[in-house]
């Protein structure tokens, strides 16, 4: 059995990075180290590991960590926060500001 982490860093220009590894400790190292120069954070360093989450099914990391991608700033906040009833408010949507759109006869 192996350990799989979702994690997510803050980057030194207050955007987020979330990723999949099987070692915090080494991927953040990486990071802070831009030792990949393609990766979203080399060029916004220094880096801070604001959350992370363990798991022992791959499938359930990744679904987690592309879960954790399509989220708003205010839903990634909450998380790192670790407020589980804001990140619910904030996933209810509110429809009645939506214009009517139906066809006038």
């Amino acid at each position: 059995m192996y350990d799989y982490y979702v994690y997510m860093l803050r980057c030194s220009d207050g955007s987020y990075y979330t990723g999949i590894t099987n070692s915090v400790e080494r991927r953040l190292w990486q990071h802070q180290n831009g030792i990949n120069p393609d990766c979203y954070t080399f060029s916004r360093r220094p880096v801070e590991l604001v959350y992370s989450a363990w798991f022992t099914n791959v499938f359930e990391a990744i679904h987690w960590e592309k879960q954790i991608k399509r989220w708003s700033r205010k839903k990634k906040e909450a998380l790192i926060r670790g407020e589980w009833e804001e990140i619910q408010r904030l996933a209810k949507k509110d429809f009645s500001t939506k214009k009517n759109r139906s066809m006038s006869p």
